[in-house]
């Protein structure tokens, strides 16, 4: 199988799962423990933090400064920031970008609802309309938050985890900041990929998740800035100054951050070739396939992403076709394409029917070759030409 579907997950890079079954192996680890164990434990994820602090450019040695709370994933440390952070007060509406990952959209879409059914726990949503390069209107951002009911909360991704189009994130936060209201940002896609460095980010809270990165699934973080609070959604523990309850998971802690820093020192290089990858990919599907859609190439993209539109053909289709000739990659979010609905995304950028209905999503990572994706391309078009009703010929 040539594996194209990396925005959804990575290979656990060897090295880290090495360290992963070591500390595995190695013994029981809680960190609440006293005994000696128990502080063995507690060393690890302090020594975890550090690393990534390093990584991510913040500092959690700093008495009431920035802080890290690990969750289980990045779905987690969204609903935790969504749920928990900015004004209680439920007449307060928060801000959401149309074009969120499923487990920001999903829950802004939730609470939308019971606040329409006027059903507790719930708030009004405005939401960010995006252009057709897929990029966030800054200016519908300014309007909502001068507005005579100022948003608790905006949230608003790094980068797009179908197009790949990188959001102007800082940009974001300034304008947030200026009008005092915290910005959560979903960066999962982006850390671990691009520079990102939460000091000049100057958001209030950032998701990132290790699976995204070469890591392990199964783990992931909510950083918050020097001074945000948050309110709790499970209870029942002291863990992490009761804002995330429940025994550390040491081991994929510590997998974590090794795979954090393994990405970070490698960016460089791993950015021109996953880039330079997926250019190729792009530039011979389109020569095959002249009428093939690149979206978001106009835009500022991640370096291994790419989102195109086949017209003429069915993305379902399509994906069990490349599936059965042995290209995994994908037709959205991993986190909703069990019910293959069209692309929430492309549908906010203003794409046609035929645009939507027959696009798909392939993401490279640091162990992709030229070869692959020169199988890739001549699969995807022998594909395309068997199943679509356009008459395309192949060059």
């Amino acid at each position: 199988m040539i594996y194209l579907d990396n925005n959804a997950t990575t290979a656990i890079d060897p090295m880290v799962a090495r360290v992963l079954a070591d500390t595995l192996l190695s013994g029981p680890a809680n960190a609440s423990s006293q005994h000696a164990a128990g502080r063995a434990a507690a060393l690890l994820i302090e020594k975890s933090l550090e690393t990534i602090a390093e990584c991510l450019g913040t500092d959690f040695s700093l008495p009431g400064g920035p802080r890290l709370i690990w969750t289980s994933g990045g779905t987690e440390a969204n609903n935790l920031a969504i749920l928990g952070l900015g004004s209680d007060d439920p007449t307060l509406p928060i801000v959401v970008s149309r074009i969120e990952h499923p487990s920001v959209l999903a829950l802004a879409q939730r609470l939308q609802q019971r606040f329409a059914a006027q059903q507790p726990n719930s708030r009004d949503v405005r939401w960010i309309p995006v252009g057709a390069d897929g990029v966030v209107d800054l200016a519908a951002l300014e309007s909502f938050l001068q507005s005579d009911t100022p948003p608790a909360l905006v949230t608003i991704m790094a980068a797009n985890n179908e197009t790949g189009v990188i959001q102007p994130i800082q940009q974001a936060a300034r304008i947030c900041r200026a009008a005092g209201v915290p910005l959560h940002v979903d960066a999962t896609q982006a850390i671990g990929k691009i520079p990102v460095d939460l000091s000049e980010l100057t958001a209030s809270a950032v998701s990132f998740t290790a699976h995204k990165f070469h890591g392990p699934a199964g783990i992931g973080a909510l950083w918050l800035d020097a001074g945000v609070s948050l309110r709790p959604m499970l209870y029942g523990g002291e863990q992490q100054l009761t804002s995330r309850p429940g025994t550390e998971p040491v081991a994929l802690i510590l997998a974590m951050a090794t795979a954090l820093q393994m990405a970070c020192k490698q960016m460089d290089q791993t950015s021109l070739q996953m880039s330079e990858l997926r250019d190729r990919l792009e530039m011979n599907i389109c020569h095959r396939l002249p009428e093939a859609i690149v979206h978001g190439l106009n835009a500022p993209r991640l370096p291994g992403t790419t989102c195109i539109s086949f017209p003429g053909s069915d993305r379902q289709s399509m994906l069990m076709a490349l599936d059965m000739a042995g290209i995994a990659c994908s037709s959205g979010s991993a986190c909703s394409s069990g019910s293959s609905p069209p692309s929430h995304v492309l549908l906010a950028m203003g794409l046609n029917d035929s645009a939507v209905q027959s696009a798909l999503r392939f993401g490279v990572s640091r162990f992709s070759t030229s070869s692959d994706i020169d199988t890739a391309v001549d699969v995807i078009c022998r594909v395309y030409n068997r199943l679509s009703t356009k008459k395309i010929v192949e060059n």
